[in-house]
Formats: C-alpha cells, structure tokens, sequence
C-alpha cells in the first residue's frame, strides 16, 4: 500500500504554514508585551513606594479612582505648586501616577513629580524620578535638561555636563549651556588659586559674552580693578544694580571719570561733586538732573524679568526661579525716594 505523505511542496499548504507562523509569533508578542507591561508596572509600584510619605496633608489612601478624575486632580496639583504647597502637590501626583493605565500619561506625570521635587528642593528624589523617566524613554529632551539642573544644584558640575552630549545627539544647541556649567563650576572651586581664577573667567567671557553679567559680578569679589577693566559702558544697564550698590572702596574713580555713563550714575548717587547727565539711561539722567538741581533724596529700586517666562522677582538670579532658564535676566530700575542710606553691594 502506497503511504500518503503530505504536499509540503504544495502553494496552499506554504500560506497555511507561513500564517500558523504568524499567529504563533503575534500571540508570544502579546504575551510578552502583557508579561513586559505587568512587570513595568510591579516595578514602578515598587519605585514608586519609596517615595510615599505620611507627612502629606491629602488622604488618597482609600480614594477610589477613576479617569475623569485626572485631568482635575492634575490641576488641583498644579495649583498646590504654585502656592508651594509642594507635599499636596507631591501626594497627588503619586496617586494619579500609581492609577493612570497609558505609559505617556505616567511619563508626563512622573515629569511633574521630578519638577515638583526639584522646586521643592529635594534634589536626590527628583534626580531619581528623572533617571527612572531615562530609563524608560532616553530620547526626552526636557528630562535631560532638567537633569542637569538637578545636578547643577548638586554640584556636580561633571554628570550635569555629561546630560549635554545626548541633547546634542539629537540636534539641541548646548554651546551656552556648557559655558554656563563651566562658569559655576569654576565659581565653585576651592581649588583654583583667585589670579588664575581670575583669568579664566575673563577667557571665558571672550568664549560666551551672555555671561557678561555673571562675570563681572565674580570678578568683582574676587578682582576689582580686573572686573573695570571689562565693564563695557555699552552694556552698562546690565549691571546698573551691581554698579549702584557698589561701596566706595571698590569703585575705580579713574576709569568713572573718564566715562560719561559712569559718571552720571556716581554723580547721580552722590558719590561725584561734579555734574554729568549723559548716561542714556533716562532713570539715571533724572536722578542726576534732579540732583543738579538740589534734590539729594533720589534712589533707585530694582526688580528682575524672566525674558523667556515674563515673570517678575525682586531678586536676582542666574537661573531664573520658575522656568529655570539661563541668561534670560533683565535689570528693571524705578525712581524711588531715599529711605536710607545704601552704601552695601549685592554682590
């Protein structure tokens, strides 16, 4: 008896073959992809915990959840920022994150929560969220800079550097940014003797003039005479706070009294017996022609602009409070009437 064997060669019994394959192949996809997302899951809970506190004032241990529930509580998070109500915020966020089911919508919330920690000043969780977000999705660029703010305010000037070389992978521009964290940590040594402290801040400026400001303002405590000799009466309404607040002993009369702007501003301060109102700064040129006139009690008050963000702060700041931008300060003067005297620096 003839055994009948089967037709492997036959077209049919390929595309049966080929879709068995398939099947098989997208049903261990899925149950890998399920495995995968279930063990992601155990693992973020288990991240996550580290993080719970009892000091919060909310109570979602027993609050049942449900989606419409998220856009509203991630306002009402939002909103506990803003005030510094930080732990509220910090609760909320935890919940919402340990209940949400789509991965993006984790992400962006332990986002928030990393941002929320950095605000709030607690740098080695909020660097711990940000290197779990990493971990998972290593492309995100706004994680990378705010990683390296995290370790600017840690710092450790060397990690905060080496979050540039991914953002430049992907085509960010961070010449400004290394420049910057170069600055800060040269500020920051304690190593660096102050004359060769001293020059390679001026090489540094030669390298990014957007640290103008900053610099002057360092040479100034550690160089006086090396920080006037690279004040730049063009670029004089940047420092107009710095230069007013100045002491007697760290003035340069040489150089004022050769500068119209400068003399002007020491006239207008009081500090100068002979008149000059050609500052091109109208507050300054009112204060002196006022003084020219026999009014003495004219001041200056200042405030500080967020360029990027628009918010106003009535201290200075490199990076600025909200937004965390660099180089985006601008000096705001107003004429006030004297209260008293105000022969200090804010350096």
């Amino acid at each position: 008896m003839e055994q009948i064997l089967p037709a492997y060669d036959d077209p049919l019994f390929s595309i049966l073959l080929i879709i068995v394959i398939a099947l098989i192949i997208a049903l261990v996809t899925y149950g890998w992809d399920i495995y995968k997302r279930q063990k992601e899951e155990g693992n973020l809970l288990q991240f996550l915990e580290k993080f719970d506190t009892s000091e919060c004032a909310l109570d979602t241990k027993d609050m049942p959840f449900e989606t419409n529930m998220l856009k509203p509580l991630t306002l009402l998070a939002k909103a506990f920022e803003n005030t510094g109500e930080y732990h509220k915020a910090i609760n909320i966020y935890l919940y919402l994150i340990k209940h949400i089911e789509h991965e993006s919508g984790e992400i962006e919330l332990m986002e928030r929560l990393g941002n929320t920690y950095l605000h709030a000043g607690f740098l080695e969780r909020s660097r711990s969220i940000y290197m779990e977000i990493l971990r998972r999705r290593p492309r995100n660029v706004q994680v990378l800079y705010e990683l390296g703010i995290v370790y600017e305010a840690m710092q450790d000037y060397d990690k905060a550097k080496e979050t540039l070389e991914p953002l430049r992978v992907q085509g960010e521009s961070t010449d400004a940014l290394e420049s910057y964290f170069d600055f800060a940590q040269l500020i920051s040594s304690t190593s660096i003797e102050t004359e060769e402290k001293t020059k390679k801040l001026r090489e540094l400026l030669e390298k990014e003039p957007t640290l103008y400001r900053q610099i002057v303002a360092a040479l100034l405590q550690l160089d006086t005479h090396s920080a006037w000799e690279i004040i730049d009466q063009e670029r004089m309404q940047e420092l107009i706070d710095i230069l007013w607040f100045l002491p007697n002993s760290q003035l340069d009369l040489d150089i004022i009294a050769s500068n119209d702007k400068l003399h002007t501003m020491y006239y207008a301060k009081g500090y100068l017996q002979k008149p000059m109102i050609q500052s091109g700064i109208f507050s300054l040129d009112m204060l002196a022609t006022a003084r020219k006139g026999g009014f003495e009690e004219g001041d200056l008050t200042f405030s500080y602009l967020c360029k990027k963000c628009k918010q106003n702060f009535p201290v200075s700041f490199t990076r600025c409070p909200k937004c965390m931008a660099i180089n985006s300060l601008q000096v705001e003067e107003q004429i006030a009437k004297t209260s008293s005297k105000t022969d200090y620096s804010l350096l």
